[in-house]
This record gives C-alpha cells, structure tokens and sequence, in this order.
C-alpha cells in the first residue's frame, strides 16, 4: 500500500468490478491447475491455454473501468504476470538452446522453465490473496 501513498486511490471499486477481477484470477489459476494436472507445463498452460488467454483480453477490455481503485494495480498485475511470463520463458529458451550442444542446455532449460513454474504460482497466489484482502499490489 505503500506505493499508493501519494496517489489518490480509491478503495469504492465498482463490486461488480471486485468479482470480474476475481474472475480473472481464477482464470489465471485453471491454467496453472491444468498445467499441473496434465501433461502440459504450467508456463506452457498459463501461457498458451484458453483461460489464460481469455484472463489477459478480459484485462485488457476493462482496465479503463477500474482506473483509480485497488483494482488497476490487480489488473496491471494481472498483465505483467502474464507478459514477464513470456519473456522468462524466451530468455530461457535462448540461453538454453545454443548450450544443448553440449548437454548443459537441457539443465538450464528444465531448471529455467521450473523456476517461471513456480513464479508464476507465487503471483497467482499473491494476488488473488491480496485481492480478497482488498490490498492493491505494488507497481
């Protein structure tokens, strides 16, 4: 909450809003779910799987309406989990690839994909706590 100190937030988020950022979440959280319970990676599922998809164009279609609430920063949250995401997973993929020459790569790459794994579980995790508590994340 700290990061909202000099700025005017309100905490009136539009109820209806609270629950379609809930919606999101829980979006977010079937694909880790699947991820975990298939043969698919979570990274894999979180990324390229429908509810993880839908949850992204869902915060993209309505973080306007929630501009100045503890919700923004779930929303922004909610993105940059997704993105940041994307961009672990092809930074690991390109250190990986060029030392699978020499083995060490498949190392990297399962280690690099794992770590992704669990980082995204955190921000899932994190943030749908935090917004059940009604606390913005940080920026």
């Amino acid at each position: 909450m700290a990061e909202y100190a000099n700025s005017v937030v309100s905490d009136a988020a539009n109820p209806e809003m609270v629950t379609y950022t809930h919606i999101i979440y829980a979006l977010h959280a079937t694909s880790v779910v699947l991820g975990l319970a298939t043969s698919a990676t979570v990274v894999g599922s979180f990324l390229f799987s429908i509810p993880s998809i839908v949850a992204v164009i869902m915060n993209y279609a309505r973080i306007s309406s929630v501009r100045g609430t503890i919700l923004e920063s779930h929303f922004k949250w909610q993105i940059r989990t997704f993105w940041f995401a994307a961009l672990w997973v092809l930074i690991t993929w390109a250190i990986s690839l060029p030392l699978m020459l020499i083995a060490v790569g498949f190392l990297t790459l399962v280690v690099g994909i794992g770590v992704v794994c669990l980082w995204i579980i955190y921000r899932v995790a994190r943030g749908w706590f935090a917004l059940r508590e009604r606390v913005p994340m940080p920026a």
